[in-house]
Parts: C-alpha cells; sequence; structure tokens
C-alpha cells in the first residue's frame, strides 16, 4: 500500500476537529458509571452538568472545550506499507495548520522564549509526531490527541531509587493528584509511567493517560497498581472539579518499561474529563474513523 500524503493532510486535519468535538464513547460510559456511584449530591449536580454541556457541544457542532491544545498524532505503520517519511510529518503539519484555519480554531500553540502564536496551532516541533511500527499488513492508524495545557500542566517526574519500593511510587502519585486538586478539571484520567529512563517515563505516562477507559495494562505488576491507584485517589474527596464527591478519576492508568538497576523513575500525566482523541485507520479497503 502506497500511503497518500495529500490524503493524510486530510485526514490530520479531520481527526483534529472530530477529536475537539466528540468525546469517544469511553468516555461517555465513564461518565455514566460515574454518576452511578457517585453518593455527594454535589457531586451528582456537577457531573451532571458536564454530561449535559457534551451534548449541547455534540448537538450544535461545538468544541468541547475552548482550549484547542498541543496537538499530538501518534501514527503506527503496518507492513508492506511504502511512506515518504520526511514528506509524513510535512502532511501531518500542514493538516493541524489547514484544521486550525478552515475552522477558526483558537491557536494555542507559542514560541516558548517570545511568545509569538502563528495562529496555526503549529510551531518548533510541533504538532507532536509519534511514529510506531506493528505487523498488521497494509494497515498505517493515525491517533490525534489535542492536550489542553489545564491537564499538561499536571505533569510530574520523580527519579525514585529501587531502595524507596513501590510504595514510594503510589505514596508519589497520590500526593500529585491531592497537590492539583480541581486544577485540572476533574474526573481525570491520571496516566502513570514506572521505569524506563527521564524522557521515556513521561512518555509512558501520556501514553497512560490517553489511553481508552476500561483498558488494562499489559504488564501484571503494573495491572494490580491501577487497580489499587484507582480506589485510592477516588478516596480522596476532591471530586467533579474539586467540589467534593467520590468521582475524581475515571481511572488510574499505568504503563511500565524497563529500567535501569540503580533507579526507578515514576512520572504523572493528567487528562482531564474532556478526555479528547480522534483516530483514523487507513487500509487498501478505505478509511474507518473512531
Amino acid at each position: 500500500m502506497d500511503l497518500n500524503l495529500d490524503e493524510v493532510e486530510k485526514i490530520c486535519a479531520d481527526l483534529y476537529l472530530r477529536a475537539l468535538q466528540l468525546l469517544p464513547p469511553d468516555i461517555k460510559a465513564g461518565f455514566s458509571e460515574l454518576q452511578r456511584t457517585e453518593t455527594d449530591a454535589t457531586g451528582q449536580a456537577i457531573l451532571g452538568t458536564m454530561v449535559e454541556n457534551i451534548k449541547v457541544a455534540e448537538r450544535t457542532r461545538n468544541i468541547l472545550c475552548q482550549d484547542t491544545g498541543i496537538p499530538i498524532y501518534n501514527i503506527t505503520i503496518g507492513r508492506n506499507v511504502a511512506f515518504d517519511g520526511a514528506g509524513l510529518k510535512e502532511a501531518v503539519r500542514r493538516g493541524a495548520a489547514r484544521s486550525t484555519k478552515e475552522n477558526s480554531l483558537r491557536s494555542s500553540v507559542v514560541h516558548p522564549i517570545t511568545r509569538k502564536n502563528d495562529q496555526n496551532s503549529c510551531g518548533i516541533r510541533v504538532p507532536v509526531i509519534h511514529i510506531d511500527f506493528d505487523d498488521r499488513e497494509e494497515t498505517v492508524s493515525i491517533e490525534m490527541i489535542p492536550k489542553g495545557s489545564g491537564s499538561e500542566n499536571g505533569s510530574f517526574l520523580k527519579m525514585l531509587l529501587p531502595s524507596d519500593g513501590i510504595t514510594a511510587v503510589k505514596r508519589f502519585v497520590v500526593d500529585r493528584v491531592i497537590e492539583l486538586g480541581g486544577r485540572v478539571c476533574p474526573p481525570t484520567i491520571v496516566g502513570v509511567g514506572i521505569g524506563g529512563t527521564s524522557d521515556l517515563c513521561m512518555h509512558l505516562a501520556k501514553i497512560a493517560a490517553t489511553r481508552p477507559l476500561r483498558t488494562v495494562c499489559e504488564d501484571a505488576e503494573g495491572a494490580k497498581i491501577e487497580a489499587e491507584l484507582s480506589r485510592a485517589v477516588n478516596e480522596l474527596g476532591i471530586g467533579p472539579q474539586g467540589l467534593g464527591g467520590r468521582s475524581t478519576s475515571f481511572a488510574v492508568h499505568v504503563e511500565v518499561a524497563a529500567t535501569h538497576i540503580t533507579q526507578n523513575p515514576v512520572a504523572v500525566n493528567i487528562q482531564c474529563h474532556s478526555a479528547r482523541r480522534a483516530r483514523a485507520t487507513l487500509t487498501p479497503g478505505g478509511i474507518a474513523f473512531s
């Protein structure tokens, strides 16, 4: 399969708008579950308002949040796919800029020193593009995540020592959730990375934070910690928008990587209740959006 870069550009533009307007089905189901289990009256009221806002945004074809975020594209390429790597990156960039212009989106991307905004959601090394490979035949998947600053500011890294033990990992996560309180627009998905190097650990936390609900860490030990931390953070009483209740988080997700014998990094990355993402899968038979 030859990857058509003009088609990629259009898909990346469409995905940006889809992600901003349509909340994924798993997150909607997550809201339903929280509404079923929330016992605090204020928490119930806030959840109800959030659900209604989602319905209004979709009904009026408006965006779910005014923060259009830093655009992130995760691209996974299967076997027997021919493509121009440099051209692919440029096509993704053009798609993000095109969607921003054509849909009159607020550009949230600025130069880190001058704060200059080119009004196209692009800048140095932005969009963020991650490219990976798998063994699916003639298949390319493109996932778009607009990562807003309210949740992205809830990012932390600590280089723990092995002697600190796994208890220190759990304490670090819970303490960060307490520290953030309502600033990250709960209910959240708390992404946790354990292991790797400092940069890989932060990347793992981002993968975890943007993973669909009801998915489980593939590592058995990581899955155990997910379950423990998911229960723990919802006992903190922070609740929706930090106004009290049990619905602090949809879930805590954990991703792990092997690490050095003398270190054990842990990272936290938060995804707010507007956990936006959209995906397109390209095959010789066509394009499927999800």
